[in-house]
């Protein structure tokens, strides 16, 4: 059994878990699910789910937990709801008698499923007609939602202002416009094949955002080239184009995606992938430094935790023999949440313990003590992935991944300039 089934009931998840997206998902086309708090899934793709199987030893801190895969279904309500639900593999779905959402959603939101017909929770005092009224405003809101989702997918860089009295993590749910964009692609997808095919298979993985209050996430496409060896002519031409057309195909590292709470406007700020592809190498340092800039100050006591993971990442993949990463991203991550302010004239025993931390003039003095967990690097998504021991493979590499170690050797060049930058 999967540590991700391990952390829950057997019993509840014979039952099937509902599957909600990821708010935290800033890029890749392929949808990312919430299975639960510390586990996220995502479609199964043979050449991923063969890399997470032999992935070698020196290389899983780099990369998220794989926890195993479960059969997912698409399935629909008589009002035409749709959700996704996950069950075990092997399970037996004629024996289940319904589904126990509640750790997904506030109960008075909850239907559980009952093959075909819903059931109201046993604990909500709650009529058929009410629930029917419900759903009907909840179309309504989702048509307004869609309406608004056509002008997000049209915006590439975004900024909300969130309430700083309530819950900002829960507030990425609502905001985070390519989560949604892909969400709203796969239950496409998914409808389109439902009279032909139900049952999906999607892979579990640990959820790199779980730790943290309110992640600030950058997804980096790494590489000078991101056509895998399978990528047919047309495939292969334009991924090319893109290459050479951002920063990929100069410096091996582009932005592919962002997120970043700024408690010093009080904003949300989100990136995505074409304005990413639009950057020159100034455009792309300007994009880091706002990436590690709070709306108050360069949060510059992130920049060594970071630039010690990426160079013993660069350590590990230089010793790599035939891995090419082809299309892969490198995610860093760090905590948004306001940092313990500390004033410059502060008693000395106020400071015993914190490092020195300077902002700039407006912002006054702040002192914060990091650590290496406060930050995490990651390498995900390898569907592209190819190695020496992939036996199928008609194509077989010698030697590291310069392009990846290139783009690498960049990136650490880049953050240690804005380090130093910042300190004069």
């Amino acid at each position: 059994m999967s540590p991700a089934f391990g952390a829950m009931e057997v019993e509840h998840y014979s039952k099937g878990v509902l599957l909600e997206p990821f708010v935290h998902q800033v890029g890749g086309h392929s949808c990312v699910l919430r299975f639960n708090d510390e586990t996220i899934c995502k479609p199964l793709i043979q050449r991923e789910h063969q890399f997470y199987e032999t992935l070698p030893a020196e290389m899983r801190k780099f990369t998220p937990q794989y926890e195993g895969v479960v059969s997912v279904s698409f399935e629909e309500d008589e009002d035409g709801n749709l959700c996704l639900i996950a069950y075990p593999l092997n399970g037996d779905r004629d024996n289940l008698e319904s589904l126990d959402n509640s750790d997904c959603e506030p109960k008075n939101k909850l239907l559980r499923w009952s093959n075909k017909k819903t059931v109201l929770l046993e604990n909500e005092k709650l009529t058929k007609e009410w629930v029917r009224q419900h759903r009907k405003e909840e179309k309504m809101k989702s048509h307004k939602l869609e309406e608004e989702f056509e002008w997000l997918k049209k915006s590439e860089v975004l900024y909300y202002s969130v309430e700083k009295k309530g819950n900002v993590s829960s507030q990425f749910k609502h905001h985070n416009p390519w989560s949604m964009k892909c969400h709203q692609q796969q239950l496409q997808r998914m409808k389109e094949n439902a009279k032909h095919r139900n049952q999906y298979k999607f892979i579990l993985l640990e959820n790199l955002t779980s730790r943290y209050e309110v992640p600030c996430v950058l997804d980096l496409k790494m590489g000078t080239r991101q056509h895998g060896d399978d990528a047919s002519e047309e495939k292969k031409a334009n991924q090319i184009r893109k290459c050479q057309q951002s920063t990929s195909a100069v410096i091996g590292v582009r932005v592919c995606g962002m997120q970043v709470y700024q408690p010093g406007t009080g904003q949300l700020m989100f990136m995505n992938k074409y304005h990413g592809r639009k950057l020159s190498v100034q455009g792309f340092k300007e994009a880091l430094y706002q990436f590690f800039h709070n709306g108050k100050y360069l949060r510059r006591e992130l920049f060594e935790p970071v630039l010690k993971k990426l160079t013993e990442l660069k350590s590990v993949l230089e010793k790599q023999e035939s891995y090419r990463f082809y299309s892969s991203s490198l995610l860093i991550i760090y905590d948004g949440k306001e940092l313990q302010e500390v004033a410059v004239d502060s008693d000395p025993e106020d400071l015993e313990g914190l490092s020195e931390e300077s902002s700039d003039e407006s912002a006054g003095a702040y002192a914060y003590k990091p650590t290496a967990s406060s930050v995490d690097v990651r390498m995900i998504d390898f569907a592209h992935t190819t190695c020496r021991y992939y036996g199928e493979d008609s194509v077989v590499h010698e030697g590291q991944d310069t392009g990846y170690v290139f783009g690498l050797q960049n990136l650490i060049a880049i953050i240690k300039e804005i380090r130093d930058e910042s300190s004069e």
